[in-house]
């Protein structure tokens, strides 16, 4: 029965659902706990199939992570109505990822967890997307600025910086709204608007906030140390 349903069945149909296995099968389990066996059931396919369409539980694995990785960049770039102000277009974009995660946990698990964990080869496919991701939101906070400015003050790194930070707080807050219960993506997108918002929001408007003068003086504990520490210590080589 199972090799007739597969002669009339698109190959690229039949690998869909084996990737839609393998994601509800890793997200579940991670990587290492993760049994062919249990996709190739899952899919309706035999074991010897899925390694004919996708050659070994690791191949399986990095497809399973670009597919993901394309829907949730892809649903971030949807998402993100340029036709709104700075504040519109972030807001938008922050709804459209806390959705996407919501409603794909063994997917969010699979990039986030699982895949950042099992070798370079698996993290490197994640971290791929996470820079598309970080380039994305970089180049919407410059062009806010362009717009709150009409002559960008921001300099290049400080946009990069402040790109990273959302992205990593974004990512953070994913994983708490998916470990707690009641919280929905409306709420997520409106607790980092909340957080991040009112920083950016001054720092568009030309008020940024700035450090004590004396923030980087050292204190006397500090210079004592200095004072204290051997002159034949040599520096640290790195490795």
């Amino acid at each position: 029965m199972g090799a007739g349903k597969t002669k009339r069945m698109p190959r690229a149909v039949r690998e869909q659902q084996m990737l839609d296995a393998g994601v509800r099968v890793f997200g579940q389990r991670g990587y290492m706990a993760a049994s062919m066996d249990e996709i190739a059931e899952l899919a309706g396919v035999s074991k010897p199939l899925v390694y004919l369409y996708l050659n070994s539980k690791d191949d399986l694995f990095t497809a399973c992570i670009r597919r993901e990785a394309r829907a949730l960049t892809g649903a971030v770039r949807a998402g993100v109505r340029p036709g709104l102000p700075a504040d519109g277009q972030l807001w938008s974009g922050l709804r459209a990822f806390f959705t996407h995660t919501a409603q794909n946990p063994d997917a969010w698990r699979v990039l986030h967890l699982h895949a950042r964990i099992h070798g370079e080869r698996f993290a490197a496919e994640v971290a791929a997307m996470r820079e598309e991701i970080v380039a994305f939101v970089t180049r919407l906070i410059a062009a806010a600025a362009r717009d709150a400015h009409r002559d960008p003050r921001l300099p290049a790194g400080e946009v990069a910086g402040l790109a990273e930070a959302l992205v990593g707080a974004a990512e953070s807050l994913a994983d708490w709204a998916g470990a707690t219960e009641g919280v929905t993506a409306k709420q997520a997108a409106a607790t980092l608007m909340n957080f991040a918002w009112a920083g950016l929001g001054d720092l568009m408007a030309g008020r940024p906030w700035s450090p004590p003068e004396d923030s980087e003086a050292e204190s006397p504990a500090q210079q004592t140390a200095v004072q204290a520490a051997p002159a034949h210590a040599a520096p640290v080589q790195a490795g």
